[in-house]
């Protein structure tokens, strides 16, 4: 079995999609398989065909998060002591092409959100910056070409 990093938040959320999914959502998908059964012949019944789509796709999403709820290596970066970029760390980088800082949270591949500045330990520029410490720059190729980072700070928070 391989283990996946997770943030302790990342691992809340997927258990909080899998309580809403296997609770309420899973009923609600079950009282239209009932419902549409009602309406009499199910080979010709389109509401019964798409509520039995919908039981399969839940289903499917049910199993996915099981399985990777049971393969998460669950890390907390408060606990981490370290003076190098590790998983879970907190990175503030300058761009050298700009000067411009920007901040992003080094986290597992199902919580990673650009947006929310929170990349996946998989991507170009964490693997870029894992291992380096505080001033060190990291190069790294991104689908707009070379890039180039000087590691400002480094927080575990």
């Amino acid at each position: 079995m391989q283990y996946e990093p997770m943030t302790i938040q990342g691992a809340e959320a997927l258990r909080n999609e899998l309580g809403q999914i296997k609770g309420p959502k899973r009923h609600g998908i079950i009282a239209a398989i009932e419902e549409a059964r009602a309406h009499g012949d199910l080979s010709e019944n389109a509401e019964y065909h798409a509520a039995k789509e919908d039981q399969s796709l839940n289903e499917g999403r049910i199993a996915l998060l099981e399985d990777k709820l049971a393969r998460a290596q669950i890390i907390d970066p408060t606990t981490i002591h370290e003076e190098k970029v590790v998983f879970g760390a907190t990175v503030t980088l300058r761009d050298a092409e700009n000067d411009a800082e920007k901040i992003y949270k080094i986290v597992g591949v199902d919580e990673a959100d650009i947006h929310h500045g929170k990349i996946s330990i998989t991507s170009p520029i964490a693997r870029a910056l894992i291992g380096r410490a505080e001033g060190e720059e990291a190069r790294f190729r991104a689908p707009g070409g070379e890039r180039e980072y000087e590691i400002l700070s480094i927080s575990y928070i």
